[in-house]
Parts: C-alpha cells; structure tokens; sequence
C-alpha cells in the first residue's frame, strides 16, 4: 500500500503512469476540482467515479488557480495539504497538481476514458468534453451530495464563531 504522499506525481510522471494503464487495458476515469475542506460530499463523488474505471485520476487546483475561480480568501488549505488528502482516500489512485484555471491540458496529457464533473455542471460547460468525446471517450455527472459543500462549511463556521 502506498503512502498519500506517493501517489502525488507530477504531470509527466502521471502521463507515463497512464500509458502503463492503457497499455494493460485498464479504464482511467479523470475528475479534478479545488477540495478545499475536504467534506463527505467529495468522498462520495470520488467513490462514484473510481466505479466508472480501473483508476480513478485527480487534478487538484493549485493555490493560485483557486484564489482565481474563488477568491481571496480561498484556499483554506494549502495545495499539497489538500492534494494529500485526496490522495489518501481508498478510491483516488494518483492526484496531480494543476496551475491552470481549466484543467483542459492535464486531461489533453491524460486521455482518460472517462472524464466526471459533478451534475451542477452542464453538459455543454464541461471543460475536456469535446476532446474526450473526440476519441471515443465519455463523460459521465455525478449527482453531488445535498448540504455538503465547502462554502456551506465555511458560512456555517463563520456564522457559528462571529
């Protein structure tokens, strides 16, 4: 078993790592997001898309792609706090750090079969879909979790200590 620390590698260390996977026929399933405070909704949505696949492949925002889709004050937690986290969930086999604001050149690196975004993303919106769907493979929304999400932990912390 390997430590949550291990299984943070770079974009090309991830790149050939999946060339391994396809060359043994195996299905990689692609998501990414910010998990700032990691909550159970993520849990659940990661259980749900590493049962789409064989590997389950995560790009983490970096600090300042965050601070750029959310603000200021975001992120709470620092990027490799949280892409250790994640990384040490059962269902996560390799988490990567993206700087971008989309994570449409890690998933052009990538290639997976299938690429999951929650449902409160339209189909239509879904960076990647385009490319995936090009080549054969699929995208697939998840339903996310009600009343777990980390601006609702955050409201609630800021209401509860003001």
């Amino acid at each position: 078993m390997k430590r949550a620390r291990e299984k943070i590698l770079s974009h090309k260390e991830l790149c050939d790592v999946c060339i391994n996977f396809k060359k043994q026929g195996l299905k990689i399933v692609f998501t990414n997001g910010c998990f700032d405070l990691l909550h159970v909704g993520h849990l659940r949505y990661l259980e749900e898309a590493k049962e789409l696949g064989d590997a389950l492949v995560v790009g983490v925002n970096s600090d300042r792609s965050v601070r750029e889709i959310k603000g200021e004050n975001r992120p709470i937690i620092p990027q490799l706090a949280r892409a250790e986290l994640i990384a040490g969930l059962w269902c996560v086999d390799y988490v990567t750090i993206f700087d971008d604001i989309t994570p449409l050149s890690l998933i052009k690196a990538v290639k997976p079969d299938i690429l999951v975004k929650g449902a409160d993303w339209n189909l239509s919106e879904i960076v990647g879909r385009d490319f995936v769907e090009s080549y054969g493979g699929r995208v697939h929304r998840i339903e996310l979790t009600p009343g777990f999400s980390t601006t609702l932990i955050i409201q609630s912390v800021l209401k509860q200590h003001a």
